[in-house]
């Protein structure tokens, strides 16, 4: 494997940890956030939500499976800004894998950092809550490298959605033999949600992050989902008219992660920044209305806000997270709409909520 040159990771608190350098040799900044999943880390690497943001992976060996172009690959592309390990692995055991990670940041340009005590970061995440970091295996001085670290904008306030997004309208799904059309609004779209979609009879139109209602009602679809994505959904007001309007057709909708943030705001209830925010695949969360527990894949850094959710005539509380009691599903009492702050397409995690998918396809048929 031969010598590895060192890094630096470097909190906006002032918070120094070295390392050893994977990927590409550079320096790159962002949002520091921690995932505690135990295996998916190319899905979470590719996943949109993540755009801006360096991933720390609790779980101790990252890299031992290689990667998948192919089949693990929620984008088209590593939408992370950097990443953080304990023990990397720069050889993989998976006979079907492509190549090793290390390549794949090679390629894609990402700058990370391993035999970092990642229990020590995490605590002191929990502690002080996210912040901004930057990572380099080129500056290792901390007063050099803070220089760069104030360049990094604030995730608090940044709309992402229209930079990660599609930029041509495009179509999943058989039409000679789908019952229903969908039209998805493109936040950050994850591939596995496209796919539960379309497995369910769906022929879905994905949209741009930006485009117009009339432009979207001009393809007549039956119903609308609403996609995860990265930034600040308060920083999205194209999109909480957008969906207002959706609502107003009465036609079911869908929201996931972002999307559920957005619909919340749209019903006029207003979301918040989270002191350290929920990413992993193990998050237990209380479905009120069938009384049962689910095991749930999450991924946000907002949330919306329980108070005006109990004030509010036409809104209803649908899941809870059992963790910290924040809100992780919602209805409207007056429209077939619904959302869930979580990801039950799970990929990477469990198979516990894929039925929200089933559920949406009811509200067509009802």
């Amino acid at each position: 494997m031969g010598s590895q040159q060192p890094a630096l990771l470097l909190l906006e608190d002032g918070t120094a940890l070295r390392g050893l350098a994977l990927g590409k040799i550079g320096t790159m900044g962002g949002e520091i956030c921690f995932n505690t999943g135990m295996t998916g880390y190319q899905e979470i690497y590719t996943d949109p939500s993540y755009f801006g943001q360096i991933v720390v992976n609790t779980n101790s060996h990252i890299g031992n499976y290689g990667v998948q172009l192919e089949s693990e690959e929620e984008s088209n592309s590593i939408k992370i800004s950097g990443m953080v390990c304990n023990t990397f692995s720069r050889i993989y055991s998976r006979k079907t894998a492509d190549f090793s990670l290390q390549t794949y940041f090679e390629r894609s340009g990402i700058v990370g950092i391993s035999d970092v005590d990642t229990r020590q970061l995490v605590r002191h995440v929990r502690q002080k809550g996210v912040m901004n970091a930057i990572i380099s295996s080129e500056i290792l001085d901390e007063n050099q490298l803070m220089q760069h670290l104030k360049e990094v904008p604030n995730m608090d306030g940044l709309e992402l959605s229209s930079v990660v997004c599609t930029k041509e309208a495009y179509f999943m799904g058989d039409e000679a033999i789908a019952q229903y059309r969908i039209a998805v609004m493109d936040y950050g779209i994850k591939k596995s949600i496209l796919l539960n979609l379309t497995q369910r009879g769906c022929y879905c139109k994905v949209f741009p992050a930006k485009t117009p209602f009339e432009e979207v009602m001009a393809w007549n679809p039956d119903g609308f989902f609403i996609s995860n994505g990265p930034g600040d959904p308060a920083s999205m007001p194209y999109a909480i008219q957008t969906v207002q309007q959706f609502l107003e057709t009465n036609k079911p909708l869908f929201g996931i992660c972002l999307g559920h943030q957005i619909l919340g705001l749209a019903s006029g209830i207003s979301t918040y920044k989270m002191h350290h925010g929920h990413r992993g695949l193990n998050h237990p969360v209380k479905n009120y209305l069938t009384g049962m527990c689910e095991v749930t894949s999450q991924n946000h850094g907002f949330a919306v806000s329980p108070d005006e959710i109990e004030a509010h005539p036409d809104v209803e509380v649908t899941h809870i997270n059992l963790n910290d009691k924040t809100i992780e599903g919602i209805r409207r009492k007056d429209k077939p709409a619904f959302s869930v702050q979580y990801h039950p397409e799970a990929s990477p995690g469990p198979h516990d909520s894929r039925y929200l998918f089933d559920s949406f396809v009811k509200l067509f048929e009802a």
